[in-house]
């Protein structure tokens, strides 16, 4: 199995704080890659695994379930969790839901929910039935960004249809964990975007169960908020939630 270049797994060692970082669906860990050297600046040890069937091809991520994606961050969670004292987590998308999945079964310090989905926008879904009947692979566009390399933008041309159906499932399953969640939570939302519904945020920040919260809004942002034009925002929002030492479990 050959990796996409640019695709690979990064891990930084610092301090005892860990954070651990997850991509989103299609994506890989380029798009969290300048957020994670953000936070290696600031002490923090960081790693960002490659979660199954991303960055290698989209036939490969065609034979997996969310099942297997959320395998892959318990592995990161324990390699984070055996070189560090306390650990938080940092989601995209995808990443988000597998990150609010994690912060309700596992002792993590702080979650941060980025551009998370609990409502898609793509008005096709209620046809998917139809459409995996069809076709197995949809097009996808990836957007180039301004002042971001190519190397930070490594992803699939192409959505698996099954994989998307798998991706609905594990919607439906944080969905009735929310409230068990009593971790302190940043959830940050691009209030224009085209790919989550941006109610999808406020939804999240009501039916946590943390006490702890914060929900912070973006007015000129994409989906992709770790490469967008509000990037810096949200790497400065990232690190004041977990420096702030109120904010703990």
């Amino acid at each position: 199995m050959t990796i996409m270049e640019g695709a690979e797994p990064f891990f930084l060692l610092g301090g005892e704080k860990g954070v651990l970082l997850l991509h989103g669906f299609t994506g890989s860990p380029a798009e969290m890659r300048l957020l994670g050297e953000k936070l290696h600046q600031e002490g923090y040890t960081v790693f960002a695994p490659r979660i199954s069937g991303h960055g290698t091809t989209v036939e490969e991520l065609a034979k997996t379930k969310w099942p297997h994606w959320y395998s892959g961050v318990e592995d990161g969670y324990h390699i984070v969790r055996s070189v560090c004292k306390e650990i938080s987590v940092v989601g995209l998308s995808m990443g988000g839901l597998l990150a609010l999945k994690l912060a309700a079964e596992y002792p993590v310090n702080k979650a941060v929910s980025l551009s998370t989905p609990i409502y898609i926008a793509d008005k096709r879904l209620d046809m998917l039935p139809l459409y995996r009947v069809l076709y197995q692979f949809v097009p996808k566009k990836r957007k180039s960004f301004a002042g971001i390399g190519s190397q930070y933008c490594v992803g699939y041309n192409a959505t698996p249809l099954s994989s998307l159906s798998s991706l609905l499932d594990l919607i439906e399953d944080v969905d009735v964990r929310l409230p068990t969640i009593k971790t302190p939570l940043l959830v940050v939302q691009a209030r224009f975007e085209h790919t989550v519904q941006p109610r999808s945020a406020t939804y999240i920040f009501e039916q946590v169960g943390s006490t702890e919260k914060k929900l912070v809004w973006l007015e000129k942002s994409g989906h992709i908020v770790t490469l967008d034009i509000e990037r810096e925002q949200v790497f400065e929002e990232i690190i004041d939630f977990l420096q702030n030492e109120k904010m703990t479990t």
